[in-house]
């Protein structure tokens, strides 16, 4: 056991540290989600299926596995469909979630949280029904119906004139958000918990309803008890003293803040130890199944030698050999991940000199993943010839097949234009010719004008990298005489 862990420490690598973090945060997470979610009873039962599933799969009960199995192949779009509050939540935080929030003074937050107090306080005396929305990290506009913007400053005397009877908005929520009225007369989602509410009224639904869909902090005036009830996090709660209204809303107010994130640090890192430490050996487990294994095997591959940042002026003859075969070692599960595209052979030639040389072949050469290790590269060497290419100018000469119909005689042939710019290795351009596709005469009753295609040798290349337009005029003329009367 001792020489088995010796040999583990030896060999763990820091990408293999930083994979079992990533998993470590991602199954702490998860976790965390799984205990908070209103839905984790359906993952509870979707576990003791898969074990089931597992126990089938052991046992060969072969009837068993096959229902399973076809459950299980709609499991995902399942999830998907359950879990899409829960999904869609996620996602909006992480598109909002950044590093630098903005800077809150505390006397603004406890200017702020008074004005709601004692406003929520004067309703709840009058015995009017009140509804106030504390925005929170969540976004509120895809639970929002109706409602009509204000964007004005926070104070009591609005809070008040919104919730008079007598006022166009006095039936819908208000929506607080960093310190002012954003909006007013809003309609919100109803709780599908009725059994939390009892007889509490529809103000009481919707406050209870919309903290079961995000974060925010609804507050609840009663018009009929003038009581006051907070909504968080999908509970309803009733205050008996006045005084902790106040509190509640600082200490909400304080939460955002960055002395209430570093706060939040501090308590994550206090926090739910049973969750991370189930994560950490999770993370472990997982990587020591799928990514650790002590006996190594050896894969060959057959890969192409390339090229990079070889001059455009130059040109690369007579390569032997056209692609090596590159040894890896590692474990079963490194070669699983192993994508054979991504391993790739190449060869810098910014260096590159005139005429025949050869280049060694290494490790810094091959691109692989870091989980495996190249053994072996059979050849290990390339031989090729270097060219550096010169500019010059060729003419064309034209190329014909067949003969021209009876009756009809060759008179002249023009070619425009009569040459082209080449580039080629200075010791071939004196034998170098361009030649066009061959032209059939048999197909010319008359004058006519083509554009055939270029014919260029090997290693030739075009100056501007692309083939010319060529046009060849063909002049013929009838040798019949004509008949007189």
């Amino acid at each position: 056991m001792g020489q088995y862990l010796h040999q583990l420490v030896n060999t763990i690598r820091f990408p293999d540290l930083l994979d079992i973090t990533i998993i470590a945060i991602f199954s702490y997470i998860a976790l965390i989600w799984f205990k908070k979610t209103a839905s984790r009873f359906v993952l509870i039962g979707i576990f003791i299926l898969a074990a089931i599933y597992a126990v089938a799969r052991v046992f060969h009960l072969y009837i068993t596995e096959y229902v399973l199995q076809g459950f299980f192949a709609i499991l995902v779009f399942a999830l998907i469909i359950i879990f899409q509050e829960d999904l869609r939540r996620f996602f909006e935080r992480l598109a909002t979630w950044r590093f630098i929030k903005k800077d809150f003074l505390d006397a603004s937050l406890h200017y702020d949280a008074e004005i709601i107090n004692r406003a929520v306080t004067r309703i709840a005396q009058s015995h009017r029904g009140a509804l106030i929305v504390l925005k929170g990290d969540d976004f509120l506009d895809r639970h929002l119906k109706g409602g009509f913007d204000l964007k004005g400053t926070l104070s009591e005397a609005i809070l008040e004139s919104i919730f008079d009877t007598h006022s166009i908005g006095h039936d819908g929520a208000v929506v607080v958000e960093g310190g002012r009225i954003a909006k007013f007369g809003c309609h919100l989602p109803l709780s599908i918990k009725q059994g939390k509410i009892g007889n509490l009224g529809l103000r009481h639904t919707a406050a209870l309803g919309l903290s079961e869909r995000c974060d925010a902090l609804c507050i609840a005036v009663s018009e009929e008890r003038g009581t006051v009830s907070i909504a968080r996090e999908g509970t309803l709660t009733r205050l008996h003293n006045p005084g902790d209204l106040l509190s509640i809303l600082e200490q909400f107010y304080r939460k955002g803040t960055p002395e209430g994130k570093r706060g939040a640090w501090m308590r994550w890192i206090s926090e739910n130890w049973g969750e991370k430490v189930v994560a950490i050996l999770l993370a472990c487990g997982l990587w020591l199944a799928f990514g650790y294994q002590t006996e190594s095997i050896r894969r060959d591959y057959v890969r192409p030698i390339v090229y990079r940042n070889l001059p455009s002026d130059w040109i690369i003859e007579e390569q032997k050999p056209k692609e090596t075969t590159v040894t890896l070692m590692g474990s079963k599960q490194a070669f699983g991940l192993l994508n054979e595209e991504s391993l790739s052979v190449t060869l810098d030639m910014a260096k590159v000199k005139e005429g025949q040389q050869e280049l060694p072949i290494g490790n810094n050469h091959i691109q692989y993943p870091s989980n495996v290790t190249v053994v072996g590269i059979k050849p290990n060497k390339i031989r090729f010839i270097a060219h550096m290419l010169t500019n010059f100018e060729a003419p064309i000469d034209v190329r014909f097949s067949g003969t021209l119909p009876k009756g009809l005689d060759l008179q002249k042939i023009n070619v425009s234009p009569a040459s082209v710019k080449l580039k080629a290795p200075a010791k071939n351009i004196k034998n170098i010719k361009i030649i066009t596709e061959p032209i059939d005469l048999m197909e010319i009753t008359a004058t006519t004008k083509l554009t055939p295609q270029l014919v260029i040798p090997p290693g030739v290349q075009f100056a501007d990298g692309k083939q010319p337009s060529v046009e060849v005029t063909i002049e013929v003329e009838s040798n019949v005489p004509s008949l007189s009367k």
